[in-house]
């Protein structure tokens, strides 16, 4: 019933390849989850965060080790040094919008890399 796992639920049932992160659990809807962002197998490149926005910073830091270039922080994970650091290292980042409001029917991967192109564009300008 939490906030994170009905996204992770949302982005799953559209077919995303996704990957729960939760330093707290193992298994989440039966899949693996994993205790950082930096146990994420190596082909991650973006991100959607769903944490306190305290927790923000520390996330977009270790995003940043990992190699991953796009962060999408759902509404109420958004932090100011979060979007700082995530600009100031040439990390697209959105905010202030909600991913299952914003995501257009999408039937492909790359369908979803386009519209990602767009909408951080879009937040860039």
């Amino acid at each position: 019933e939490k906030y994170g796992n009905i996204v992770y639920r949302y982005l799953k049932d559209k077919h995303f390849p996704v990957y729960p992160v939760n330093p707290n659990h193992t298994k989440v809807e039966g899949d693996t989850c994993y205790a950082s962002v930096c146990d994420l197998p190596e082909d991650v490149r973006s991100v959607v965060l769903v944490v306190p926005p305290e927790e923000s910073g520390q996330v977009v830091v270790e995003c940043k080790a990992k190699g991953i270039t796009a962060v999408w922080m759902q509404p109420g994970a958004e932090s100011f040094e979060a979007i700082g650091y995530a600009n100031e290292h040439n990390i697209a980042v959105i905010y202030d919008a909600c991913v299952m409001v914003m995501l257009p029917p999408i039937k492909s991967f790359g369908d979803l890399k386009k519209w990602l192109s767009k909408a951080t564009a879009l937040f860039e300008s």
